[in-house]
């Protein structure tokens, strides 16, 4: 359960160094787009959302992951 609590450290880290070179990026004049997607369980029912196609189903395989480790780790 550490090993979780210490993988979602990192996770928040890394997103905090991408917000700050994408500020870093503004702040020297390039434009940039941003995209994304995500996924809202409801029960066993998945609702994906993403700015294109391309981030609905990258979010979507990532959940599929996270209910995978999520059932392994209750099994375990």
């Amino acid at each position: 359960m550490a090993g979780l609590v210490l993988v979602g450290i990192l996770v928040m880290l890394v997103g905090a160094v991408a917000m700050l070179a994408s500020v870093a990026l503004h702040w020297n004049g390039a434009e940039g787009e941003v995209k994304g997607g995500g996924v809202i369980m409801i029960g066993p029912i998945p609702l994906v959302f993403g700015s294109d196609a391309k981030w609905a189903s990258v979010a979507m395989i990532l959940a599929v992951i996270l209910i995978a480790v999520s059932l392994l780790v209750r099994v375990a």
